[in-house]
């Protein structure tokens, strides 16, 4: 399956486009089985308004989102910091280019951060799933260097998804003797990539960054947003992943005993 095949059923299987399509469901219903019809329209509407509260995105958020780095496991222990790509901001009108979206930007900080203060050498990973001119990593490089005045080391711009991303990193660091790594990718993101990485045979140190755990209390974490929505959506978004990505990992595992 290619990589718009997976986003287009990824947009079907996630809200709101999940839900919206039950509700359309319901309103067909009616027409023929009125109860029927009708709890399906009330639950896909009902659904939809939970899932924007920010309240309720927050505590779904928490079940996946880990604490920032661990101090008992310093990152400088590490070799070196992986950081992975989160998109792109195409043909950026005011840079005349491509370049980093705003959540691989979040990324690049933390993994400048994490270079000031150990020291270590930095590979950047993301290919160009969307056929951009130049590729995530690329993007995060010139990023890196330009703006935050930090090396790059690596560039690894081949890769289409996190298991893609795992398996080159794991080739291009091989060959500096490199196992141990400090992973830089959002806090709902880690527990996905933090399992192809250590399946790559990466020890891996979580530098989780961009938590969508603080937010002070108040009415506004109950009214529905579309913060909250796309929230909530990115939690989903990660639990299909993460079960996709065990099944897929198993079969490797299952090809390469045959």
């Amino acid at each position: 399956m290619d990589f718009i095949s997976v986003k287009a059923l990824g947009a079907a299987l996630l809200p709101p486009l999940s839900l919206l399509l039950l509700a359309g469901l319901g309103l067909i219903l009616l027409l023929f089985r009125r109860r029927a019809g009708l709890a399906l329209l009330v639950a896909s509407l009902g659904a939809l308004f939970l899932l924007s509260m920010p309240v309720v995105a927050t505590a779904l958020a928490e079940l996946l989102e880990r604490h920032a780095v661990d101090r008992t496991e310093n990152p400088g222990e590490a070799q070196a910091i992986v950081i992975l790509g989160a998109g792109t901001y195409a043909a950026a009108p005011e840079y005349g280019h491509d370049t980093v979206s705003a959540l691989t930007l979040e990324r690049v900080r933390w993994g400048a951060r994490l270079h000031r203060s150990s020291g270590l050498p930095i590979l950047v990973s993301g290919g160009s799933p969307f056929a951009t001119r130049s590729s995530e990593a690329a993007q995060m490089k010139a990023a890196l260097e330009q703006d935050f005045h930090t090396d790059v080391k690596w560039l690894e711009d081949q890769s289409f998804n996190t298991i893609d991303s795992a398996r080159n990193a794991r080739q291009q660091l091989a060959a500096a003797k490199i196992d141990r790594i400090a992973l830089v990718t959002h806090a709902l993101h880690m527990p996905r990539a933090r399992l192809v990485f250590e399946h790559a045979g990466f020890h891996v140190i979580e530098a989780p960054t961009g938590f969508s755990t603080t937010r002070a209390p108040g009415i506004l974490n109950f009214l529905p947003s579309a913060q909250g929505l796309e929230l909530s959506r990115a939690f989903l978004y990660e639990v299909l992943g993460l079960g996709w990505y065990h099944v897929r990992l198993a079969a490797i595992e299952q090809k390469g005993a045959q």
